[in-house]
């Protein structure tokens, strides 16, 4: 699943060709949706947002298209009416004058209104963005240390969308990696300074894998390991994908793990559990 980093770098790519654009020509692939159509047709995009996995599309009469990619879903900005070659269902085209924003594969698209976003189910009960310039590393610490979340086990609790929203299973190897924390921990348990350290990787990590298009190491390491030969999928990840692999820092085999259901990647000597 796309994570908070892709669904805002889509959001990016789809900026630079609407905002602020007229569109023209809206269709859904959608039954459910079709009525809505009409009413975004020739209105202008003001703002594109992210919401964690969530991606809103604001039109300037105050109705905004709202998608959550899922698994499969994938957006694709093209010329206009310049279609790509895939075996996804088209779900939303929309068209301005020159480019074509089209929504692949996702179900679960809505078209909502002021109050619609702030009752919507998904959105109302999410945490903080990842990505927001107003979360800082003061608040991810106040997060750290609320009482709904300090004495849960940190493996779950960064899959989960209330704690923080747009942190999926890499991110959450690698943060945890990062800021050396073993997934059985709680945040009940950690020292203010790790409490600190964890909530400062949190952001670098997650701005880092944003900027640099998933790659969550360091772009010193990454600058080595290229040096070295190394393709995207080797240099990409300190932990996360690297079973049985060293640990960069300190040679250690790289050891895969079941937690909340999903897949989890550490370093047993950097991330020490409590004993």
């Amino acid at each position: 699943m796309p994570e908070g980093p892709e669904i805002r770098r889509a959001a990016d790519k789809i900026a630079a060709k609407l905002s602020g654009q007229v569109v023209e020509t809206v269709w859904f692939g959608l039954p459910r949706l079709e009525p809505f159509a009409p009413k975004l047709t020739g209105r202008r995009v003001v703002e594109l947002e992210t919401r964690g996995k969530a991606l809103l599309i604001h039109f300037e009469h105050g109705l905004s298209l709202y998608s959550h990619n899922q698994l499969y879903g994938r957006w694709f900005v093209r010329s206009r009416e310049s279609y790509p070659k895939t075996n996804r269902s088209l779900r939303v085209a929309l068209h301005t004058a020159n480019a074509s924003a089209l929504l692949y594969s996702a179900s679960e698209i809505a078209v909502l209104d002021e109050r619609g976003l702030g009752e919507h189910p998904f959105l109302s009960r999410i945490g903080p963005d990842l990505l927001s310039h107003d979360l800082s590393r003061q608040a991810l610490v106040a997060q750290l240390r609320a009482s709904r979340f300090r004495n849960r086990a940190l493996g779950s609790l960064y899959l989960d969308q209330r704690f923080v929203a747009g942190i999926g299973n890499y991110l959450r190897s690698e943060i945890l990696h990062f800021a050396r924390v073993h997934p059985k921990r709680r945040p009940s348990d950690l020292e203010a300074a790790e409490q600190r350290k964890l909530a400062a990787e949190t952001l670098a990590v997650g701005r880092r894998a944003y900027e640099l298009g998933g790659i969550t190491n360091t772009p010193r390491r990454v600058a080595q390991l290229k040096k070295k030969g190394l393709k995207r999928r080797d240099y990409r990840h300190a932990a996360f994908g690297r079973a049985g692999k060293p640990c960069y820092r300190c040679g250690t085999e790289v050891e895969k793990l079941s937690v909340a259901s999903r897949r989890l990647y550490l370093c047993p000597s950097c991330q020490v559990a409590l004993r």
